[in-house]
């Protein structure tokens, strides 16, 4: 059976998304390596997103600037929670390589599948075989040869992984309801109002002195545009399904890495690398059922608003 234009429209957005994430790291690391502290790095990229997104409704789409009690307190636990992610992944990306770092990140399709599963969202046995095949090729992955990570810097990308795969359930449940870019909005204004105080409170190191600001704005752009891709994507096909197909990020992150940071990788990154194609490959059998607009019961039923808003169906 076909995937109807709904479907399309959820699978298109999601790689676009993840093709969009997977420069994040490079343009991170890039920014670092020229001049930035990482609180800086985070603070600015999200803080200008948030702006961006904001004139961008402003102009554009003023009716999506609403938002019901119950979806906007579920957009900023999931902001709060992504933000703080965020703080943990830019200060491992300051001790770890863009790609070595993304490949420890790319576990996150597991942790969804684990938060997934406490939402009562069905997963089928093709999924699960998947995530399996995902889970062994990271491992391989993340077999760097002759590299010593620094365990707190892995640690911090491993909990950046499991924040970002928590708050994916969250906005998948409030999206059920809310346009994709009104969830953007108001998740990226809580990420704000994490990593910005965060920065001005525990960092305040200014730019380096002659320090590039070309990798922070591009940096900015991929996280505006990602994310309304992202969101949209989740409502379409739904969290686990996005976070799948995000992991063909991993490709982008590593072929950025090697042209502009000149990193590589071992023989056995290589086979991973090999192996996740596989998993991504399998996408194309999936059958992607309706994503459920109402699933009873579940740790994040509460998101539900009392009504269904006029314009709920729309994208």
């Amino acid at each position: 059976m076909p995937p109807n234009p709904r479907q399309r429209t959820g699978v298109l957005a999601a790689l676009s998304s993840a093709i969009l994430l997977g420069m994040a790291p490079v343009f991170g690391r890039w920014a670092i390596l020229g001049g930035f502290s990482p609180l800086a790095v985070v603070a600015t990229r999200t803080g200008l997103a948030a702006l961006l997104v904001f004139l961008y409704l402003i102009a554009f789409k003023p009716q999506h600037l609403y938002i019901f009690p119950a979806g906007l307190l579920g957009c900023l636990l999931a902001g709060a929670i992504n933000g703080l992610g965020s703080l943990l992944y830019y200060q491992a990306l300051g001790s770890l390589p863009a790609s070595l770092g993304q490949l420890l990140y790319s576990l996150y399709p597991l942790f969804v599948a684990v938060f997934s599963l406490l939402d009562r969202q069905a997963i089928s046995r093709l999924t699960l075989l998947r995530v399996g095949i995902a889970a062994a090729a990271v491992f391989l992955l993340t077999r760097a040869d002759g590299a010593s990570a620094p365990l707190p810097a892995v640690l911090m990308m491993l909990g950046a992984a499991i924040l970002y795969a928590l708050h994916i359930p969250i906005n998948q449940r409030v999206l059920y309801e809310i346009p994709a870019p009104t969830v953007t909005l108001y998740t990226l204004l809580a990420m704000s109002l994490v990593t910005v105080p965060f920065y001005f409170i525990f960092d305040r190191t200014p730019p380096a002195p002659g320090a590039t600001w070309l990798p922070v704005i591009l940096l900015t752009l991929v996280t505006f545009i990602s994310r309304l891709m992202l969101f949209l994507g989740i409502k379409h096909i739904g969290g686990l399904q996005a976070a799948l197909l995000g992991l063909s990020e991993l490709f982008i992150t590593l072929l950025l890495s090697r042209f502009l940071l000149e990193e590589s990788l071992g023989p056995l990154q290589l086979l991973g690398a090999g192996i996740l194609g596989i998993s991504l490959i399998l996408a194309a059998l999936e059958k992607h059922g309706p994503v459920k607009r109402h699933p009873k019961g579940g740790w994040l039923s509460w998101l539900h608003p009392p009504e269904v808003q006029p314009w709920s169906l729309q994208d």
